[in-house]
């Protein structure tokens, strides 16, 4: 399963991009494969991702600002799902991924 997560390169707001290096970094620490959308550079999938955005993930008011976190065209959640999935260490699952497994050496 590919990660997708439409982020924003150039944005004023700076809890957008805290919210985007968190993910980002997240996903890098823990060596999942993702793939970045930039949304401001990319207006094709920008348009996807407002249209794949479930009705009652949008906002009253505007467009759903990043990160926006896609397992490949399955709808995850934005940074507060994420950080709320972070924060119940439920990650993998929240991703669509089966958990990851470390290996110990058994020769003692």
């Amino acid at each position: 399963m590919l990660v997708k997560v439409f982020i924003a390169s150039s944005t004023g707001s700076v809890a957008i991009k805290k919210h985007q290096q968190d993910v980002v970094g997240f996903l890098e620490a823990n060596r999942i494969s993702f793939q970045e959308v930039d949304i401001t550079m990319l207006e094709k999938e920008r348009l996807w991702m407002y249209n794949n955005i479930p009705k009652e993930k949008q906002p009253e008011k505007g467009r759903p600002v990043p990160p926006q976190i896609f397992s490949e065209d399955q709808y995850c959640g934005d940074y507060e799902d994420f950080f709320q999935s972070k924060e119940n260490n439920t990650v993998f699952a929240f991703l669509g991924l089966k958990p990851k497994t470390s290996i110990k050496d058994s020769e003692s």
